[in-house]
């Protein structure tokens, strides 16, 4: 009886030190790869990012070079929208089958999800020069609607258009677009097509992480919230 009670105080003991040091392992390769994503190419922007690696144990993960999900947050990641730069408020991202190359210094992801977000400054930074976005409240945001101002001339008369025109957000491709359901001057023959010439537009988004591509935009408080997704997606 005591043989067995000392087995089991060593195999708890032996228990403990492999948590612990599966535990160790995996927060030094949490920061190691925090720092690494910080260093990345165009990635270098992000004022903080965080890992976090799932599953247990780690160590026999490593082993098998194959990490069952990582997450990932940056916060203030530069991207490109059009000719200007802008700031991603933060990004999140979820990498599931991670496979590890021989060396450990890359990898690939059988699969990403996640979102990014954008604020309305940052939204009135890529708008056309006049133009204002703004958020229009909670029933428009349903419907993925913002509030747009703007003051336009047609043929040399100032037009004075009502409060607020509301425009639909979305995603097609890489590009997010915005477009009016309704301008004021619709019945008068080529305003329309001036005042859509200033309010609608579409701009590319650019400098996400390699493999990562947009999939819809949700229209927030805050501003504009992106979803994520990616196939195979290269780790360096």
């Amino acid at each position: 009886m005591r043989a067995t009670r000392r087995t089991l105080v060593i195999l708890l003991v032996l228990a403990g030190l492999f948590i612990g040091a599966d535990r160790l392992a995996v927060h030094l390769a949490e920061q190691e790869a925090a720092d690494r994503i910080r260093s990345a190419e165009g990635l270098s922007g992000a004022e903080s990012t965080s890992v976090d690696i799932r599953g247990f144990p780690f160590l026999t993960q490593v082993l098998d070079r194959n990490l069952d999900e990582v997450d990932v947050e940056l916060t203030g990641m530069t991207a490109e929208a059009g000719d200007r730069e802008i700031t991603v408020t933060q990004m999140q991202a979820t990498l599931t089958d991670v496979r590890l190359g021989e060396g450990y210094d890359t990898g690939t992801a059988a699969r990403a999800t996640g979102s990014a977000s954008i604020s309305y400054a940052d939204l009135n930074a890529i708008a056309p020069p006049g133009v204002k976005v703004s958020y229009a409240g909670a029933d428009r945001a349903a419907r993925n609607q913002v509030k747009v101002k703007v003051g336009i001339e047609i043929f040399g008369q100032e037009l004075k258009l009502p409060e607020a025109i509301y425009s639909t957000v979305e995603v097609n491709g890489d590009e997010l677009e915005l477009h009016a359901d309704a301008v004021p001057g619709a019945s008068i023959p080529g305003a329309e097509a001036q005042v859509r010439s200033r309010i609608d537009f579409t701009t590319g988004v650019r400098g996400l992480p390699s493999g990562i591509a947009l999939d819809d935009a949700e229209v927030t408080e805050r501003g504009v919230r992106f979803t994520l997704s990616g196939a195979d997606v290269p780790l360096g």
